[in-house]
């Protein structure tokens, strides 16, 4: 089988995308308390399924390392990333100098790295997902829908290699991934999207890290249509390797956080958390298209985003 699965009566109901009006927040298919939106499909049952053929011989780490001078999105003037010792053992000696320790600091936009953009991310008409508003959620931070509310994640995750599909290492400056690219991808895999499934997508840009070029030309990334088509399908999340899942069109004057419709789409309509600068390069140089995924990002109380470590498990053969 490869495509999209069919979506059942029930699981529709239970899809945002399926009811989202343009520009405008969603109420949660999952009750008015609800700030994880589609990850609320994740349960026992489909955490046991994800798991229940995997081949745990080599676990593919998805995530980039953070150091100092790391590509980071600083464009609206945020803070690179920031790392120093605050001990040493040439400073911090005790017990008749025989012992000695070591400490650091970090100091980083949570949008830095593999990292999670999670629903208090974008608002519109100072609301979030699910009509949390501005003025009754947030003071110094967000109480409602941070990083400390994303839970732990657990489901089959998909890999959608789109630049093999095209016969090419990476992708050109500004492609857009939309449903027929996916579609394609999904063909040339053998593989299907299924409802509650994690959807990686590589693009090739990560093969730029850690080059400064990987912030400054205008990335390859899912279409609002290609977006659409997916969320339509009940996924619990999507990420990509680039730095901001979307395409980026090289005459957008705009500042960066400003005209990005994909994440408006995702986050505010359709209730998926957003996972980007994912390092996919030697999953799919192996070939490995059907996983278990498997990520957490910090708890970081009302953050709008946060550092995610995910991994992927193959299916077993």
């Amino acid at each position: 089988m490869c495509g999209f699965h069919t979506v059942t009566e029930d699981q529709a109901k239970l899809i945002a995308a399926r009811t989202a009006v343009a520009r405008q927040v969603t109420k949660s298919p999952f009750g008015s308390d609800d700030q994880i939106g589609m990850l609320n499909l994740i349960d026992a049952d489909s955490m046991r399924s994800a798991l229940a053929n995997v081949d745990p011989r080599k676990v593919y780490d998805l995530s980039t390392d953070f150091f100092p001078g790391m590509p980071s999105y600083d464009t609206n003037g945020d803070m690179s990333f920031q790392f120093s010792m605050s001990h040493t053992p040439r400073d911090e000696m005790f017990d008749g100098k025989d012992i000695s320790y070591s400490g650091d600091t970090v100091s980083f936009y949570t949008h830095t790295g593999t990292h999670v953009d999670t629903l208090n991310h974008y608002s519109y008409e100072n609301k979030i997902w699910n009509e949390f508003s501005v003025d009754e959620n947030l003071r110094r931070t967000w109480n409602v829908a941070g990083a400390d509310k994303h839970p732990p994640t657990i489901a089959r995750g998909v890999l959608l290699d789109i630049p093999a599909t095209q016969g090419a290492d990476t992708l050109p400056d500004s492609y857009g991934i939309g449903r027929k690219e996916i579609e394609d991808a999904l063909k040339r895999q053998n593989v299907e999207i299924r409802f509650g499934d994690v959807v990686a997508i590589r693009t090739g840009r990560m093969q730029l890290w850690p080059d400064r070029a990987y912030l400054d030309m205008p990335d390859p990334g899912l279409t609002l249509d290609g977006a659409k088509a997916l969320a339509e399908q009940g996924v619990v999340t999507i990420g990509a390797d680039n730095l901001g899942l979307e395409q980026r069109l090289p005459h957008d004057t705009l500042p960066g956080f400003m005209n990005l419709p994909v994440h408006y789409y995702l986050l505010m309509e359709a209730g998926v958390p957003i996972i980007e600068c994912m390092d996919l390069e030697e999953l799919a140089a192996d070939g490995v298209y059907e996983f278990a995924y498997i990520g957490a990002c910090m708890k970081i109380r009302g953050a709008s985003g946060a550092p995610v470590r995910p991994m992927a498990i193959p299916m077993g053969r």
